[in-house]
């Protein structure tokens, strides 16, 4: 995982933790206080699936890439041993 995305998972985290922490605080009906609980982790979790999707479509692009790559040089390799 590059630094950028350490970064990003930990800042999401952050406004995770820091939003239930600020719902639980504040002076709300229990009933409206869990609503909320529940929204934000729905929100999270929505969060969280896009990133491990976008995660996957770039890891999959870069795959591709490294097989066209590994492709070119057996090509090149497969020239000079012919």
């Amino acid at each position: 995982m590059s630094n950028t995305n350490k970064i990003l998972t930990a800042f999401a985290t952050g406004l995770a933790v820091g939003a239930v922490l600020g719902v639980l605080f504040a002076p709300d009906k229990g009933e409206n206080t869990r609503k909320k609980i529940a929204d934000n982790g729905k929100k999270l979790s929505d969060s969280l699936r896009e990133k491990v999707n976008e995660g996957k479509e770039k890891f999959a692009e870069l795959r591709g890439n490294l097989q066209q790559k590994a492709d070119a040089v057996k090509d090149k390799l497969g020239q000079y041993a012919g």
